[in-house]
């Protein structure tokens, strides 16, 4: 398989949902000023193979569906380390099983940024090293999912930031302490300077280089642009979710952002755009029933008995994401499903 080459210097591994340096690729692209456009490249017209196929699943915990431990154990070790937390169960491998492929490729690791496609994955819970997820393709694979940006623009830690002791503004201060007295709105929005919208805007050129690159490595694939499903409520709703309704709304609001700049990307580079956030259903967001519900503010998820990592989704919303791309693809190569 052909890999990129790690950088001789990498900075200090960041934490959770850290906001990133861009990556630096020796292309062309690479040489884009940061406030320049990006030209968008049409996505080429793919066919995938009605069997057989080769896939690789790229992207974050939202593509790892990361858990601690469910039914199946200890979290996958097929394809990455343990700290990656990979469900047995998430979306690419429902996808994979589903497409009944003829090699699969499972890269989705927690924390991950566009940077982690590029190089090793240092810095996991258990000290553990993913490899570059770009070193999964090969020039033969033929479908692709990505699953990535909100690590990147810190879209997730500022989602933890709003999850306060009461579910009103803090009592104590108006700065926005965030985890655990909330007020992530003021932390990420003071003096009228919204932190998290801009991070999200700079971090559209990216993804448009992880696609392009991908292209490059695999020039055969059909490249999937996962967006984040519809689990954010705009409200709070106490104690499920832990937050006054003014910081919901906003983080809520930073999610339809992030999913819009997936889209941007996705056609700057080339990609098709799945949008798994219209086809959630109404009532599976973080205040909805536990048997319901797909994702979980606190870890422990009633929907398929587990214990994952907070503000994540669960089972439920691992199945929800795997249908919304298999609704794609019949959409729009039913052939493949004959």
């Amino acid at each position: 398989m052909q890999q990129i080459q790690p950088r001789s210097h990498r900075s200090p591994r960041r934490s959770l949902a850290a906001l990133t340096a861009a990556v630096a690729l020796a292309t062309a692209a690479a040489l884009l000023p940061v406030g320049g456009s990006v030209s968008a490249t049409p996505a080429p017209e793919r066919r995938l193979p009605p069997v057989g196929m080769e896939y690789v699943a790229l992207g974050d915990s939202w593509t790892a569906d990361v858990v601690i431990l469910n039914r199946d154990g200890v979290p996958d070790t097929t394809h990455a380390p343990i700290d990656c937390a990979q469900s047995h169960r998430n979306y690419p491998k429902l996808l994979a099983d589903a497409l009944s492929v003829g090699e699969f490729r499972d890269a989705s690791c927690g924390s991950a940024t566009t940077d982690d496609f590029y190089e090793p994955q240092t810095g996991l819970p258990l000290g553990g090293t993913n490899p570059p997820q770009f070193d999964r393709l090969s020039p033969t694979t033929d479908l692709v999912t990505v699953g990535i940006g909100g690590n990147d623009a810190g879209v997730a830690s500022a989602g933890l930031d709003c999850l306060g002791v009461v579910p009103v503004d803090n009592p104590v201060t108006d700065s926005g302490a965030g985890l655990p007295f909330g007020g992530c709105k003021a932390k990420y929005t003071a003096e009228g300077y919204d932190e998290i919208g801009r991070a999200i805007r700079a971090s559209t050129k990216k993804l448009v280089r992880a696609f392009r690159t991908i292209h490059e490595i695999a020039p055969g694939a059909r490249i999937l642009a996962i967006d984040y499903i519809n689990v954010v409520p705009d409200h709070g709703c106490y104690p499920t979710v832990p937050a006054s309704d003014e910081d919901m709304a906003w983080i809520s609001q930073k999610f339809r952002q992030l999913n819009r700049m997936v889209k941007r990307a996705a056609r700057r580079g080339g990609a098709e755009f799945v949008n798994t956030y219209r086809r959630t259903p109404e009532g599976v967001d973080l205040c909805g029933d536990p048997n319901v519900r797909w994702a979980e503010v606190y870890g422990p998820s009633a929907n398929d008995p587990a214990m994952g990592v907070p503000a994540h989704p669960n089972a439920a919303g691992a199945r929800g994401q795997a249908a919304a791309i298999l609704d794609h693809l019949r959409t729009s190569d039913p052939d493949i499903f004959d």
